[in-house]
């Protein structure tokens, strides 16, 4: 969870032509398959994806994200740059310690057939907590969180069972491409 204290400021709204102020607030934000869901549900288009998000989406998602009750809305409007870099530095940390080392050279990990990239969804990724029977409560963790889990519970399966596991070569694949999609989103690249 990320607390972003905020200064009582004064605005001023152009269109009413008035001056706007705040109180001092403390927003509680939560990077989660929560707020994913609720940003999706309102775009109708994945979150996890490569496009540019407007400020209006952007904006839309950190109140997604609070879980400070009652907040003015036009606090949203008054976040600073610093702010604004804050809440991105937390939504791309990994916030865990796992780190994977891959070998690109082995087949299905950057292996020399090219895969059809699939689209990212909240549902899918509820599919892959399913599917693994990783308990709903984890909906509310941070989300690269949530896939490391995933994609380690994907690895341990493969181990455990060997190349035939519960889930398809295709659903391997699709997860590692949310993977792949958030780390390119976390470092800011397009490869």
């Amino acid at each position: 969870m990320l607390e972003i204290k905020i200064r009582a400021k004064e605005g001023f709204n152009n269109s009413t032509q008035e001056f706007i102020n705040t109180k001092e607030t403390v927003l509680c934000l939560e990077h989660s398959l929560v707020s994913v869901s609720k940003w999706e549900a309102k775009y109708k288009k994945p979150f996890i994806s490569d496009d540019k998000k407007t400020d209006e989406e952007t904006k839309d998602y950190i109140k997604f994200m609070t879980i400070t009750q009652n907040v003015d809305p036009i606090v949203y409007n008054l976040l600073s740059k610093d702010e604004l870099k804050r809440i991105n530095e937390y939504i791309d940390s990994p916030a865990t310690a796992t780190k994977f080392y891959e070998n690109k050279t082995v087949e299905g990990i950057g292996g020399p057939k090219k895969r059809k990239n699939e689209t990212i969804t909240s549902e899918l990724i509820y599919y892959w907590m399913i599917s693994f029977q990783i308990p709903f409560e984890c909906q509310k963790w941070h989300l690269n969180r949530l896939l490391t889990l995933i994609r380690i519970c994907s690895i341990k399966e493969k181990e455990q069972n060997g190349k035939s596991g519960k889930m398809s070569k295709r659903d391997i694949l699709s997860q590692n491409n949310a993977l792949n999609a958030a780390r390119r989103m976390r470092m800011k690249s397009k490869g």
